[in-house]
């Protein structure tokens, strides 16, 4: 706030007014009686309660001044004393409990209002009211009551009402009669639903009036419509924290084994005034749901009804949630404005971004999200933007959702030992034909860090243990020249069925893949090709070790009836020809890094350039380490794992690409 500003002085104002009304009330309950001043005092007794945009009104009857013997019981209503209507806020509502036939002292400072063409004056100001309790029978009849549902009926008031619009469709109709709901929380159960059923039948379009006129515990007996603009899942443990951190995910795990998945199914909706909205459905029973709720429910509308608020969140306190927010924003199709006359010259895409959103999830026990999977997808609905590879990293600025197609070569396990292993992030290198094609400049295969809080479906995971993979990457993020898939990042085998495409779909890699060669500017956790000279061998750490030929075990023992033999306890057989796989490290003079001392861990199993050179100089005794020097090694497909300046050194693993 502004310091000596407008809004730093009204929030002084209601910090001092707050605690005045604290103080007043603990002065009441701790003296244990009414207050014995009584100048000012209005009384009135209850006859009629309604609430009406998040305020209690109170139809009310003006009592003269009672004595201390009179009771609630015995204040007769007389037709000659004035009705007045009293607003009590719902903070004030929530702690008087009151009911009709109630009587209530209200101290000054209250005010009333005259209006015009109205004959009942409005009292206001009622902050500090206390409801009467004189008798004994009164008191048991408040505990009594206490126990029992006291049901408020609401009035709905929609925009085109107050603002008394012309456009007869948008006006809301209701009627107040059936709009009763409790005014505490309640668990809803079967015999409840019967008594007082949802009237589910009046539709509104507007979550920020939805959730101004319902307040915070929930809304039942109105339905919002919205449009599905994405389909993701959040894991569960993180819930809605995980806003609270931006990208930092909080106790958030890849799925990643055959457990059943701690996952919430969420939605991302967006009302015809153009406010974002995320819900939070039920848990999956398995990740592979998500691509049908995907391909089902994206860019369809639908009612949400029997929600309620799990947190307002700003875009500082949920960097990830409003990245996702941004790529949608400006919205492709002029939205409603509040307040203003909905014909098409009055309605405006130009408007500044959301600067909040209300996260939303069910009720206990009660999930009302009606899709429409048969109706045509909303003029609303804005699918994700595919752009390739190369277009993605000419991209300016930070913080930036993308989606694409790529083919995974090679992923990577990060191997930080301070974090659990179903904790840590995946590295996916990824490539397309438009990086293939390009000759300098810019990489021909990225990286895509795959964080603990993006949740991966089980056919996804299997497919890239299985080999090599066109995915679909949705909404990605991008920034800082890094692909990052976070929470609401969603990996898919197949194409969804819309999908903005920037050019022509791209398909799989036909001809070889080509990595970068190793030069100045390759960096750590990246994959290069190399060839170089052998200059020396590490025999410290060579070592080999026998597999079995049919499953690869590679912990084999010696058959008890022949020692000569080797035994595999997985396949229970006697293994006869053995794999012999082997490891060394070796190094490398490199013409392109002349400088730098290259040291490359080497294995068999996945080198041919060096198979035969291993064999003779781990095994072949007239062989010696010098009679390897010189020779001449390449390509290799290699794991970066750091490059150093003091001393200037560059390490490498050889690898299989997928």
């Amino acid at each position: 706030l502004c310091r000596g500003g407008l809004a730093e002085r009204l929030c002084r104002l209601q910090n001092r007014e707050r605690s005045a009304i604290s103080f007043w009330r603990h002065q009441c309950i701790s003296d244990d009686r009414i207050p014995s001043d009584k100048s000012g005092v209005l009384v009135v007794k209850i006859l009629e309660i309604f609430e009406e945009c998040t305020i209690q009104v109170a139809i009310c009857q003006q009592l003269e001044q009672s004595p201390a013997t009179l009771s609630p019981e015995d204040a007769v209503i007389s037709a000659e004393e004035p009705i007045l209507k009293v607003l009590f806020t719902r903070e004030t509502a929530a702690h008087l409990r009151s009911r009709p036939q109630d009587v209530i002292h209200i101290y000054p400072p209250w005010q009333k209002l005259l209006l015009q063409n109205a004959d009942v004056p409005v009292i206001m100001n009622t902050y500090f009211s206390q409801k009467v309790l004189l008798s004994e029978h009164s008191e048991a009849r408040e505990k009594t009551y206490g126990l029992t549902k006291m049901l408020i009926r609401k009035n709905i008031i929609s925009l085109a009402q107050t603002f008394r619009l012309d456009d007869l469709d948008d006006k809301l109709q209701q009627e107040s009669s059936d709009n009763q709901v409790p005014c505490a929380p309640q668990t809803h159960n079967s015999s409840d639903s019967k008594q007082h059923p949802l009237a589910l039948s009046a539709v509104n379009d507007s979550l920020l009036e939805m959730v101004e006129s319902q307040g915070a515990v929930g809304w039942r007996e109105v339905q919002v419509r919205v449009t599905i603009q994405r389909v993701y899942c959040l894991p569960a443990r993180e819930g809605y924290r995980s806003h609270t951190q931006g990208n930092k995910p909080l106790c958030a795990r890849p799925v990643t084994n055959s457990d059943p998945p701690n996952v919430r199914l969420c939605l991302l909706v967006q009302d015809a005034y153009g406010m974002f909205s995320e819900v939070q459905l039920q848990f999956l029973s398995s990740t592979d749901d998500i691509e049908q709720y995907c391909r089902r429910w994206e860019g369809k509308s639908c009612c949400l009804a029997g929600m309620k608020i799990l947190q307002r969140t700003t875009r500082g306190r949920a960097l990830g949630l409003f990245s996702l927010i941004d790529s949608l924003w400006p919205p492709v199709v002029p939205v409603k404005v509040p307040g203003q006359s909905q014909d098409s010259e009055m309605m405006t895409t130009n408007l500044p971004p959301p600067s909040f959103c209300y996260v939303l999830t069910v009720q206990s026990g009660e999930i009302h999200v009606e899709v429409d999977e048969e109706e045509q997808i909303s003029n609303l609905y804005q699918p994700p933007a595919v752009h390739d590879l190369k277009e993605i990293l000419l991209i300016d600025g930070c913080n930036k959702r993308c989606s694409f197609w790529a083919q995974v070569l090679y992923r990577r396990l990060q191997t930080k030992h301070s974090v659990p292993i179903d904790q840590r992030e995946m590295l996916l290198f990824v490539t397309d034909s438009t990086l293939q094609d390009v000759a300098h400049g810019i990489p021909k295969v990225v990286a895509v860090s795959v964080t603990a809080s993006c949740v991966l479906s089980m056919e996804i995971i299997e497919a890239l243990s299985a080999g090599s993979q066109l995915v679909f990457f949705k909404d990605a993020l991008w920034g800082n020249g890094r692909i990052i898939c976070v929470e609401r990042t969603v990996l898919l085998l197949q194409k969804p069925l819309l999908c903005s495409a920037a050019g022509a779909d791209l398909s799989e890699l036909t001809g070889p893949v080509r990595l970068d060669e190793l030069d100045s500017t390759t960096q750590a956790s990246s994959v290069c090709a190399l060839r170089g000279t052998v200059v020396g061998v590490n025999e410290s750490t060579a070592f080999s070790w026998p597999t079995c030929s049919r499953c690869g075990n590679g912990k084999l023992e010696l058959c008890p009836q022949d020692r000569e033999l080797l035994y595999c306890n997985q396949c229970s057989e006697v293994v006869t020809t053995p794999v012999l796989k082997m490891q060394l490290e070796v190094f490398l003079s490199c013409p392109s890094r002349p400088q730098s001392t290259v040291k490359v861990k080497v294995r068999h199993e996945v080198s041919i350039a060096l198979f035969v050179l291993l064999t003779l100089l781990l095994f072949l005794q007239t062989y010696e380490v010098q009679s390897v020097l010189g020779k001449e090694v390449g390509l290799l497909n290699c794991y970066v794992h750091s490059v150093t300046s003091h001393p200037n050194c560059v390490a490498l693993e050889e690898i299989v690409l997928l």
